[in-house]
């Protein structure tokens, strides 16, 4: 246990779930030392029910167990951020949040995934893998890939169906975010910079 004040309200901290992937605030629950301490050993989130007046795992009788990913406290150490991988809906009403949202992943979120997953090729260079492949070729042969697959998209835009449209623009993203790793830049600073240009006063360099 890692100084947490479950003295401040009686022995009991609030526990806020949120789902790892999605960054979803899933439900809001309490715990105790004993829960917390079933919470770690178990990997299962554990609760006390201050109704019952006892400890609940959440899913137990419905199956919708909540997997523990990290756990974190807040700054005064009194309440506690708990991601997880939720195995399906978490509120007793069936919805998937306790708020009635829906909680789906957000497909742009993928794309950080994808160049962490790409930073990883690099580190590890596997063979058989075409990204190794790209990264052997060197810088000149994967810009000259983002070209090609850009004038693909152009001639789907222009020509072609939206289906097609769609895959080849998802080659050149993927290509694109290939060569942004090879320069050591992140396809976050590219949404950065059109953050930027969306603000109020933005003047083009």
């Amino acid at each position: 246990m890692t100084n947490i004040d479950f003295d401040k309200m009686n022995g009991l901290v609030p526990a806020i779930i949120q789902d790892v992937d999605t960054h979803q605030v899933l439900m809001l629950g309490y715990m105790n030392s004993e829960a917390y301490d079933k919470t770690v050993s178990t990997k299962l989130v554990t609760f006390y029910s201050r109704t019952r007046k006892c400890l609940w795992t959440k899913g137990e009788t419905s199956g919708n167990y909540l997997h523990v990913v990290s756990i974190k406290n807040d700054c005064d150490n009194d309440t506690l951020l708990i991601q997880v991988h939720p195995d399906g809906p978490v509120c007793h009403t069936g919805t998937d949040t306790c708020w009635g949202e829906e909680n789906k992943k957000n497909p742009l979120l993928f794309l950080s995934e994808l160049q962490d997953f790409i930073e990883k090729r690099k580190r590890e260079m596997p063979e058989g893998s075409y990204t190794t492949s790209l990264f052997k070729d060197g810088l000149n042969r994967m810009a000259q890939k983002v070209g090609e697959e850009a004038l693909e998209l152009v001639i789907e835009a222009c020509n072609g169906t939206d289906e097609r449209m769609i895959y080849e623009g998802s080659d050149m993203l993927y290509h694109l975010i290939v060569l942004l790793t090879s320069k050591g830049l992140r396809i976050e600073q590219m949404a950065s910079e059109l953050m930027e240009r969306h603000a109020p006063g933005w003047q083009k360099h």
